[in-house]
């Protein structure tokens, strides 16, 4: 293995082989080794162990990437996120490449940790419900910087990176303080290559085209990519267009330490055919993100400092007769976040702080400005910080991690802490437990959002919980197998709740919704995945997962997103290769929702509905590739049984859905 050097060792020494057992190389020499050089997968390692190191939680950048025999790892320089739990595998690309995938959402879809809601077709319009929680109780970090929209959740997600750029994606756990409720999601992007460059169009019922490539020199690395994805809909007003452009560089400065730089823009429209108000056929809306970060990082002796800025940009114009704008919003997200480390002999103690800045322009959020702003009526802005002190210690078999500090809100202070504890009683298996207190914010929208049919609540608070989790992973030569249990007990949860016109309710509130704060909300949940992964042969792949949850929430409530959890979840995918070079993918998918929504059987009118029930479907994908050399050509079918079915308010969403691409890599 070429490119490492071993302190106090004789010149020359060199290993040719990787061993992944506990007692080769590394462990076996009881010395101090310096690896200089890592090359592209060791972040998919790391996450087939679940979180094996779990001290540390977010990303940040490949310090450089070449081919090690047919052994791929990824060296990243990291940084902490307050305190992190564990890190639950979401999307590892080298492992799901042959999937029938194309966005970020379909490739979420079958992980039993995460809700996908779509309201269109092919990610037109969706959200990320976690662990049931809702789209506004998830952060969206992208390579460890935190980018979650202040105003709704509808618009953390919708960050301009494409499938082909993200290594992987991963949910944190146990980050205390303030942002993630119910977990952090935090998706990484790395190079496919060191160098390349890489074309993929499509077309069929779906058009797509997509240019991305990188290039690797010495201790610097670009990483850059846009694409355009376009559709003519599948049934009236579902149309859209999807622009996007991102780059990332990263630079190995010696001895003024590591940089790491990304910059992001994206441009959506799209027809939002009872998007939201399912009477309505002929809302439209469009949006558009910018966002940069710059983190830095210096190791010296046994300590490590590191500081991060970053910004995000959000518009937004929604109307609810095409043509016509009905609200606009313009969206500054600002963040900081410092920290230190110091590496000594009872393990490694952190101190560190972030803060966040937002601000909202918006023609009906906020509080009134004296003067327009542009087409802007109204403003809001909001600070918030969070300061910690983390202690972490590991021993041969058991490692140990907690926290303890405050956030600081327009709300007051509130402390933070969280804890966790591993155990590895044997090569493969690690047990791990853990424990942290969690919340978030009202959003602009719960504060201030009002319309004919919705009435807003400036008296809310943050939303409050503590999380308890167990978990187990057993992975040893081609199978893997992980089951994870978690009860978080929620309290002052905000959600939109219905009034009946009737005497009972107070006049004002009779026939809308109301933003409102209930005393408590209790989740269980419980998951189980496992697979088969070799590289030869003819079935190459099998995953099998399958997720619960349940809460306590009183059904005599209507409330728009507390009752509707995705109560069974269960997927498996098969993958085989024949013919040499031909290779088929294929993923079924059961899905069982609770809850209920308000149908409109007439559309255009709103005073005629009925409630009906969620009912469980199942979606069967498909893909058939062949591929050699720098060339792939595939074929793509979803929802092949061609199944009826909604994920939010009686939405359809589109029957069989083909499509044919072809992929060119050029590089090494």
């Amino acid at each position: 293995m070429e490119h490492i050097q071993a302190r106090m060792l004789p010149a020359g020494t060199r290993w040719r082989r990787w061993n992944r057992k506990g007692w080769s190389a590394f462990a076996s020499l009881r010395r101090s080794v310096t690896i200089g050089v890592l090359a592209v997968g060791m972040s998919i390692l790391l996450l087939a162990t679940q979180g094996a190191s779990a001290q540390t939680s977010d990303t940040t950048a490949v310090l450089k990437t070449l081919r090690i025999r047919e052994v791929g790892v990824t060296g990243s320089q990291t940084a902490p996120t307050r305190n992190a739990q564990s890190h639950t595998p979401l999307f590892d690309r080298k492992a799901q490449a042959a999937a029938p995938v194309q966005t970020l959402e379909s490739a979420l879809r079958l992980t039993p940790s995460v809700d996908i809601r779509e309201r269109g077709g092919r990610g037109a319009q969706a959200d990320i419900y976690i662990r049931g929680g809702s789209f506004d109780q998830t952060m969206i970090l992208l390579n460890g910087i935190d980018f979650t929209d202040a105003r709704t959740g509808h618009q953390s997600h919708s960050l301009p990176v494409d499938l082909d750029c993200i290594s992987s994606v991963e949910l944190i756990d146990g980050v205390p303080g303030v942002g993630a409720y119910a977990g952090a999601v935090n998706i990484r992007t790395a190079p496919l290559r060191p160098t390349y460059v890489r074309f993929e169009g499509s077309g069929g019922q779906y058009g797509y085209g997509n240019l991305s490539g990188a290039v690797t020199s010495g201790r610097f690395s670009v990483l850059g990519a846009a694409s355009y994805r376009r559709s003519d809909g599948y049934r009236h007003n579902t149309d859209f267009t999807n622009w996007n452009a991102f780059v990332r560089a990263t630079c190995d400065g010696g001895r003024a330490g590591f940089f790491d730089f990304q910059a992001g823009w994206q441009d959506r429209a799209f027809g939002s055919n009872g998007f939201y108000a399912a009477y309505n056929p002929d809302q439209w809306e469009h949006t558009g993100t910018a966002l940069t970060s710059l983190r830095w990082t210096k190791r010296a002796g046994r300590f490590s400092l590191g500081a991060a800025v970053s910004y995000r940009w959000n518009r937004d114009r929604y109307d609810w007769t095409r043509g016509t704008a009905l609200n606009r919003h313009r969206t500054d997200n600002a963040g900081a976040k410092l920290w230190a480390d110091c590496d000594w002999r009872w393990g490694t103690t952190t101190v560190g702080g972030d803060w966040a800045f937002n601000h909202l322009y918006s023609t009906n959020l906020g509080e009134l400005l004296p003067k327009p702003h542009g087409d802007y009526t109204r403003a809001k802005a909001r600070h918030t910080g969070n300061v910690w002190l983390r202690h972490a210690r590991s021993w041969r078999q058991f490692d140990v991690a907690l926290s303890g500090g405050v956030s600081l809100t327009p709300y007051g202070t509130s402390a933070l802490w969280s804890l966790s504890a591993g155990y590895v009683p044997t090569e493969g298996l690690r047990i791990e437990a853990g424990a942290w207190q969690s919340m978030r914010l009202p959003t602009f929208t719960d504060l201030y959002y009002s319309s004919p049919a919705q009435i807003n609540n400036l008296d809310l608070t943050p939303e409050r919980a503590v999380t308890y989790r167990l978990g187990a992973s057993y992975l040893k030569r081609c199978w893997n197998l992980s089951g994870q249990l978690y009860y978080r007990l929620g309290r002052d949860i905000i959600d939109w709740v219905w009034y009946e016109d009737s005497d009972e309710n107070p006049a004002a509130w009779r026939g809308k919704w109301h933003s409102e704060q209930s005393s408590r909300l209790n989740t269980f949940g419980a998951e189980l995945s496992g697979g088969y992964a070799v590289s030869e042969g003819f079935l190459r792949r099998v995953t099998l997962s399958y997720g619960y949850i349940t809460n306590d929430r009183r059904s005599d409530l209507i409330a728009r997103s507390a009752m509707d959890f995705m109560r069974h979840k269960a997927a498996l995918s098969v993958g085989v290769h024949f013919l040499r070079r031909m290779s088929l993918t294929l993923t079924g998918s059961v899905y069982d929702r609770n809850g209920s929504y308000t149908a409109y059987p007439v559309t255009g009118n709103s005073t005629i509905t009925e409630v009906r029930d969620y009912k469980p479907y199942f979606l069967l994908d498909g893909r058939l590739a062949w591929e050699k050399g720098w060339c792939r050509l595939y074929v793509d079918a979803a929802n092949l049984t061609d199944t009826r079915y909604c994920d939010l308010g009686g939405i359809p969403l589109p029957g069989i859905w083909c499509t044919g691409g072809v992929v060119l890599t050029f590089g090494r």
